[in-house]
């Protein structure tokens, strides 16, 4: 378990970072012994999770972790539970519609659909990692966890002085059934979002519509705000959510 154990930590430290990292900053990063590391690394290699750059000796994740990736996006049935319902969100609001997850302290954008007909969009990348406490998604996703889950998330996140103010935030957009966000990553853009519940009334993810702020009515913030929320309700109820 703990040869696992220390797997794991190296994995998720290369994954943390977007450069190629030494052995000796994997053994400070990991608190392990360089004879420990070089072990471990090369058992890594030897089954592809990571790879090693032959001139700079440093390390990365291996490519067989995009392999697996691809093979669980394939799992999950997108085009009856949620692909068609973004696509069908998308050309009612024509504007760019995300698909969200949970994933540790972040949410993954798992999916986007672009409106053809709007050359003005908000583009986030597909496998962007932004951490939960930013974003409408994200606070919707978070105001729908268990309060356990959620604690730690917040307690990870945000300095104590700044949580009572949070919590309050939550529970407004959990009252509201929506999240809704303004400039928190990108200045100039707006993004509302809704729940996606599974089958276990266990939250699932988000659907969200990113769009610019500067043409933005009073009027269509309400359209794009009930659209959405009705968008995450079907997905929900096609995932086997019963309200």
């Amino acid at each position: 378990m703990q040869t696992i154990d220390r797997a794991m930590d190296i994995i998720k430290t290369l994954a943390a970072n977007s450069q190629w990292l030494s052995i000796t900053e994997l053994s400070k990063e990991c608190n392990l012994p360089v004879s420990t590391m070089h072990r471990l690394l090369k058992s890594l290699e030897t089954h592809g999770l990571i790879q090693k750059n032959e001139k700079t000796k440093e390390y990365s994740l291996g490519t067989l972790w995009l392999e697996y990736g691809l093979q669980m996006y394939d799992s999950i049935d997108f085009t009856s539970h949620i692909r068609a319902e973004m696509e069908k969100l998308m050309h009612i609001v024509s504007e760019s519609v995300y698909y969200s997850k949970p994933m540790g302290t972040d949410a993954l954008i798992m999916e986007r659909i672009d409106s053809p007909e709007n050359q003005i969009r908000v583009v986030d990348k597909i496998g962007l990692r932004v951490p939960m406490n930013i974003g409408a998604a994200n606070k919707i996703m978070l105001a729908h966890m268990n309060k356990s889950t959620a604690d730690e998330i917040i307690n990870a996140l945000i300095p104590k002085e700044e949580q009572t103010p949070f919590y309050q935030k939550l529970d407004e957009i959990k009252e509201n059934g929506y999240g809704i966000s303004r400039g928190e990553r990108t200045e100039g853009t707006i993004s509302v979002a809704a729940p996606i519940f599974n089958h276990t009334g266990d939250i699932e993810g988000a659907i969200s519509i990113g769009c610019v702020s500067f043409n933005m009515t009073d009027e269509k913030l309400q359209f794009l705000i009930e659209n959405v929320i009705e968008s995450g309700k079907r997905i929900s109820k096609n995932l086997g959510y019963k309200e």
